[in-house]
């Protein structure tokens, strides 16, 4: 299984990014695709989840600014990102949940700042 992250890159404070990551098996089948990001000196965090029934979670600090979407005929998901914020600089990660296992793509890094 092999996903690839694209989408980032510098972003003002106050302004918007999306992210997608595509990924090489049916959609369908990925019980949970997933966002986490690292800033720099931090560990990885979780930012945003969706279950293949269309449920989504959120970290608490994003909740309201992000949207976590998925486009099936592109076996695509995506990470709208708005009202951006100097915290929200790191690496973002998508991740997909697969027959019990998680594959992670390479990371998009996102830089918000004037």
């Amino acid at each position: 299984v092999q996903l690839q992250a694209s989408g980032g890159g510098l972003v003002q404070p106050g302004g918007s990014v999306r992210l997608s990551c595509t990924v090489s098996v049916n959609i369908f089948n990925i019980a949970v695709m997933s966002w986490h990001r690292q800033a720099p000196g931090k560990q990885r965090e979780f930012v945003a989840a969706m279950l293949t029934n269309g449920r989504t979670t959120y970290a608490d600090s994003v909740k309201g600014r992000f949207t976590i979407s998925r486009d099936n005929a592109k076996n695509m998901m995506s990470l709208q990102m708005d009202s951006l914020l100097a915290e929200d600089t790191a690496v973002y990660y998508c991740k997909a949940l697969y027959e019990g296992n998680a594959y992670w793509g390479q990371g998009t890094l996102v830089t918000v700042s004037s």
